[in-house]
């Protein structure tokens, strides 16, 4: 390796490293090397293979200063050629493991990317809906990713880098010593203007790295947010393009400042320590030569110092930023085990039960709830916020008490903010309750396995949510093995066959980012569709029907009756006149039920819900007034 390839090498690792000063941790190595336990054998080889393959590359100057001094000696021809061959014999084996290290190299790293990407996936998927409602997509990507791919370079990069570099700066010596202890002493003499500089350089390139990464990071949130169809819309209807595209020009107008001034420091850099390793040279082949023509060292000597000369500087350079490239490694796997530590608050029990069969029914018995506060389902560093909002604990919910006998339909009405949501989400088990019991057929959802329970129960919310995949994967996550048939007769059952059929690429037409391709009726009787596809037993709809104009709402009602047929239903509705038919009707204000019964005995009775019907009521009769006139 040339130095200028060691000073490029050296100020790249220190530029793409974390400066931050942490104790070193036992604790983060012992859980570390429990991530490497299943890798341990090809980690065996892969720091075996580089022990000779760092012997070897200290063979091969040696073994040239002597073809050199073969042919100054008029040695015979069968030597030098001998010496020749077993020179290109060690380059032939150092390309060989060079390309099973590599194969090693790529098989460890990668596969510790795997477990590590899976567990930390795995673990985000078991987190409650308040960790999604607080933490930053980009941020928590962000650990999947560049955490992870930092923390894997720890045993591709690093540690054979470390153990290579220390045996061939030992075999260096050594060999060095032996043939010239002088040369040598003085040619480590120039090692600080090679090290000091790259470590006071390569700090300040890394500054300049971070702050461009954040400019890049700023516009990317940009970028996402006003490139998505609502972000889009927002932006049109204010009328803000010019400020957005001003914004985004100073953003990237510094990036670009910030480019030119790396890249001529870089310049600088290389430059000036190219100039040392000339000087370094310049010192081996004078002083060198000198002793050589004094009698005192053989020419083969001096042609072996000079190539031994970057297998001294390099190792040195290397294991001089290593602090700083083991610190990185490990502030990226501490970024990944915090959050691999985040306790996730709704946990299963060892053997938990399943749902009993048959119809279901759904009990609330004095159930108290309180949103959990951030510093017990959030990070920070995903929210990116100096400190968590430790606020929280407010009892939303105040010994909540109802059944919904199986095959029944209750409806929830109240104001906004009163918890009908909140005790949406408790049936599913999204949350738990902090006290009293939430029940399907008699049984603790706590004590019932997670599997039983979204087999039992079904939700279509408001927004009615698909994924940027087609109708037909958007169904298949309800039932992965339903048949062609069975997808076709939900659509039916939704009243969504002609709008499918006419679609270009039918069931295999991709909806859009949330699915915005389509309306917002079609979107939500597709969910209902996914809905009656799962076949749950429990229903919960939570204002299924809140946001749509009349027309479609009068379709995803027909739907909805299909989804209710026979059904366990709990139904929280905005527009009370869709809920007439309930067999229950619970009016839920602050927490508390403070009215129950049909839709006729709580009009009769005159209190919370007759307030309610007749104000949007006449809220109705006067938006038809003014669309008469």
């Amino acid at each position: 390796m040339s130095m200028e390839s060691v000073a490029w090498s050296s100020m790249y690792r220190m530029m793409n490293s974390h400066d931050e000063k942490r104790p070193f941790s036992m604790a983060t190595v012992r859980r570390i090397l429990g991530f490497a336990k299943p890798h341990h054998r090809k980690l065996a080889q892969f720091l075996l293979i580089s022990v000779v393959t760092a012997a070897l590359a200290v063979a091969t100057p040696v073994l040239a200063g002597r073809v050199v001094d073969g042919i100054v000696n008029g040695s015979d021809t069968s030597v030098v050629i001998k010496l020749a061959v077993l020179i290109a014999l060690i380059a032939i084996v150092e390309a060989g493991l060079a390309l099973y290290n590599r194969f090693l190299s790529a098989s460890i790293g990668e596969g510790l990317i795997l477990d590590l990407r899976t567990a930390v996936f795995d673990h985000v998927q078991k987190m409650p809906i308040a960790f999604f409602t607080r933490t930053r997509t980009g941020a928590l990507v962000s650990r999947l990713n560049n955490d992870v791919i930092g923390a894997q370079r720890a045993f591709s990069d690093t540690l054979s880098g470390v153990v290579a570099n220390l045996v061939t700066l030992t075999l260096t010596l050594v060999v060095m010593l032996s043939i010239s202890w002088q040369i040598t002493l003085l040619s480590l003499l120039l090692l600080p203007v090679f090290v000091l500089p790259a470590r006071r350089i390569g700090s300040r390139m890394a500054h300049l790295q971070r702050e461009a990464a954040n400019h890049n990071a700023t516009m990317s949130t940009q970028m996402t947010e006003r490139f998505s169809a609502p972000g889009a819309t927002l932006v049109k209807l204010f009328g803000r393009p010019a400020e957005e595209s001003a914004e985004f020009a100073t953003r990237a107008g510094r990036v670009r400042d910030i480019g030119v001034r790396t890249a001529m420091v870089q310049s600088a850099f290389v430059t000036a320590l190219t100039l040392v390793s000339a000087l370094a040279l310049a010192l081996v082949y004078g002083l060198g030569g000198f002793y050589a023509l004094k009698g005192q060292l053989d020419a083969g000597s001096v042609v072996a110092l000079a190539l031994l000369l970057t297998r001294l500087y390099a190792p040195l350079t290397a294991l001089a930023s290593a602090r700083v490239e083991v610190m990185s490694a490990l502030v990226s796997f501490e970024r990944v085990f915090e959050v691999l530590d985040l306790e996730p608050l709704i946990a299963e029990k060892p053997n938990p039960l399943p749902v009993p069969d048959g119809p279901v029914s759904v009990e609330f018995d004095k159930v108290r709830f309180a949103y959990p506060s951030a510093d017990k389902v959030s990070l920070a560093s995903l929210e990116e916020v100096a400190q968590l909002d430790n606020r929280g604990g407010v009892e939303v919910l105040h010994e909540l008490s109802f059944r919904v006998e199986p095959g029944q339909m209750v409806a929830l009405v109240g104001s906004s903010g009163a918890g009908k949501s909140t005790i949406a989400q408790l049936v599913p088990r999204l949350y738990d309750a902090d006290s009293g019991a939430v029940r399907l057929s008699g049984v603790d959802v706590r004590e019932l396995s997670a599997a039983s329970i979204r087999g039992a129960v079904g939700m279509v919310t408001q927004d009615g949510h698909l994924f940027h995949e087609s109708i037909r994967a958007n169904l298949l996550l309800a039932r992965p093995e339903a048949t062609e048939e069975q997808l076709w007769e939900v659509l039916g059952r939704a009243r969504l066959t002609e709008l499918i059929e006419a679609l270009p690429d039918g069931l295999d037409t991709v909806v859009g980012e949330r699915g915005y391709r389509l309306s917002g009726g079609e979107r939500q009787r597709l969910t209902i569709a996914r809905l009656l596809l799962a076949h749950p037993r429990v229903v919960i709809l939570d204002e299924a029907t809140a946001h749509l104009d009349s027309t479609s709402e009068a379709a995803v009602q027909a739907a909805l009756g299909e989804a209710l047929a026979g059904r366990t239903s709990v139904v929280i509705a905005h527009r009370l006149s869709t809920i007439r038919a309930a067999d229950l009707i619970l009016v839920i204000e602050d927490g508390r039920v403070v009215e129950r019964g049909t839709h006729n005995e709580l009009l009769a009775v005159g209190g919370r819900y007759e307030e309610l019907y007749r104000t949007q009521f006449a809220d109705t009769d006067a938006e038809a007034k003014v669309a008469a006139s």
